[in-house]
């Protein structure tokens, strides 16, 4: 939830960056309304649109990573980092930062419903005529203006030339319907009621409403007679944010130069072109966060391998093209399947190496196509593929087969192949989270790993090896088709360290395994820990 309101905010940072520089100045009203209440609902679902097709543009690790875990004095951590230990490791925090987050959206709309009681109480209380759809409510002894919805409130001290030039501007506002987009924001301001974009946001929506009933009254009178009623008038409105007040004293100023300022050119119009890459921008980045998260803090298992044959090299060059790519078109699929017929076929077949010698040949601008035909020509060069590469070969493959995983060629592999978190069909799950709702499993896995990491760590091996500061340690770890810790390997700034989380890690329970095209498939993992040592303490 958190990481949600953080991408709301930053988006709305965007849209109203754009609005103040390119748009707010512009006479285009009707098209600025639109756009303030467009991006402001686009802020809000932006956040949890994942686009597949645009996150397999990004690089897709093999490995998940897993929030920092945070062990040791909490005085050497930061207090970002204190925070976050907390919020993974102590459920009663986290319960007691979301009741702060209710609290005040019970205070927001305990406020609305008092503002709201005021309009009601002098709907009901003052003399009141019906006009057609509208209903006239009379305020006695002030000179206020203002409407909700379909009624118009005029004080009786208004004179009567002021008193039809302030209907017909009001009149706008309960026709085009402006209420609405107040209350809009109203609503916004209650359940966000911590940020202050969505006030920004109501504040320019409520000019332009100003703006745009001034445009349209101004064609039936005097622009000179308009202004005299803007500023001849004592300004009594209520202070109530969802209410279209005449008389507003910060407005007059920017209502009156409006007036004033030349229709903007038709041309102008493009700049409201810009939200277009703006949006694809911010669909790009909702959809593939998670993957580049991984692709920059990632510890990746096969840089650890220490031999690997040329043919290895060559086909893992592949998969890492594949990964760039994440799309594959005809050209491609086809080398893929001259690459798995060669491993499929055990006897010699003239036709299958005519088609790899005229594969081989062509010419292409694909990096995916070049790989392929470097990989065809090392079978070549070598002659007969070893045990290990045609293990590697299968792992590619399983993976861009259409029916890979139900292909009984690859049934011996299917156990020793890592999928890709991100295209995962079921992930493991840690004992107790299997009922938990999908988007809830992977923070209930962090919850309960950061638990037993900070349980089951010898911090005494500060004293020990007498280590100072901040020792931040990484641990690769695979959950097997068993649901078993498997391949744990950890890198420290101290070799006690190392085996200390090695330790700590294979004493984890035993997963439910994750699943991909109904088979039990291994995940790999990567868990940093951050080990916080007092100076005064090490040194006792």
């Amino acid at each position: 939830m958190l990481y949600y309101i953080i991408q709301i905010v930053a988006f709305q940072v965007f849209f109203l960056i754009v609005y103040d520089l390119f748009l707010q100045k512009e006479t285009f009203f009707n098209v600025n309304r639109a756009y303030l209440l467009g991006t402001a609902i686009l802020s809000l679902i932006l956040p949890v649109i994942k686009i597949s097709s645009l996150r397999d543009i990004i690089s897709q690790e093999y490995v998940v990573n897993l929030p920092e875990v945070f062990i040791g004095s909490s005085q050497v951590l930061s207090g970002n980092a204190v925070e976050l230990n907390q919020m993974l490791v102590n459920q009663n925090s986290i319960w007691s930062w979301e009741l702060f987050l209710y609290f005040g959206t019970g205070l927001a709309l305990m406020l609305f419903i008092i503002k709201l009681s005021k309009i009601l109480r002098l709907l009901y209380k003052s003399p009141k005529q019906k006009k057609g759809n509208l209903f006239i409510v009379s305020l006695l002894n002030s000179s206020a203006a203002f409407s909700f919805l379909n009624c118009i409130f005029l004080g009786t001290e208004l004179k009567k030339e002021e008193r039809e030039s302030v209907l017909k501007h009001e009149m706008i506002h309960v026709e085009q319907k402006h209420t609405l987009d107040l209350l809009f924001f109203e609503l916004m301001r209650i359940l966000f009621w911590f940020n202050p974009l969505v006030y920004m946001y109501q504040n320019r929506m409520m000019s332009l409403h100003e703006f745009i009933a001034d445009d349209q009254a101004v064609k039936t009178q005097s622009k000179n007679q308009y202004y005299q009623n803007l500023l001849s008038q004592v300004f009594e409105t209520k202070n109530i944010s969802f209410i279209n007040p005449f008389f507003k004293k910060s407005l007059i100023k920017k209502r009156i130069i409006m007036l004033q300022k030349s229709k903007s050119k038709q041309i102008k119009l493009f700049k409201y072109a810009l939200l277009i890459p703006m949006v694809f921008g911010m669909l790009v980045y909702t959809s593939c966060i998670e993957a580049k998260n991984n692709k920059e803090t990632s510890y990746n298992i096969e840089k650890e391998v220490e031999k690997e044959t040329p043919l290895i090299e060559k086909i893992k060059a592949i998969k890492k093209q594949i990964e760039i790519q994440g799309n594959l078109n005809d050209n491609e699929e086809k080398g893929l399947k001259l690459l798995s017929a060669i491993v499929k076929g055990e006897n010699f077949d003239p036709d299958l190496v005519k088609e790899v010698t005229n594969y081989t040949s062509q010419k292409t601008d694909s990096e995916l196509v070049k790989k392929i035909c470097i990989v065809f020509e090392q079978i070549q060069v070598q002659g007969h593929i070893n045990d290990d590469e045609e293990k590697e070969l299968k792992k590619l493959l399983v993976l861009t087969s259409d029916d890979g995983f139900d292909d009984p060629f690859f049934a011996d592999i299917i156990k020793y192949i890592d999928i890709p978190f991100g295209v995962i069909d079921q992930v493991p799950l840690f004992p107790g989270c299997e009922d938990m709702p999908a988007d809830k499993q992977k923070k209930c896995m962090a919850m309960n790993v950061s638990k037993h990491v900070n349980t089951n760590f010898n911090v005494k091996l500060a004293n020990e090896l007498k280590l100072t500061g901040r020792q931040r340690i990484n641990v690769i770890f695979k959950i097997n088709t068993e649901g078993d810790i498997v391949d744990v390997r950890s890198r420290a700034p101290h070799p006690e360290l190392e085996k200390e989380a090695i330790r700590v890690i294979k004493t984890l329970p035993k997963f439910t395994p994750g699943e991909h095209k109904g088979k039990k498939v291994n995940v790999p993992y990567s868990l940093p820990i951050i080990f916080a040592i007092e100076e005064n303490k090490s040194k006792e």
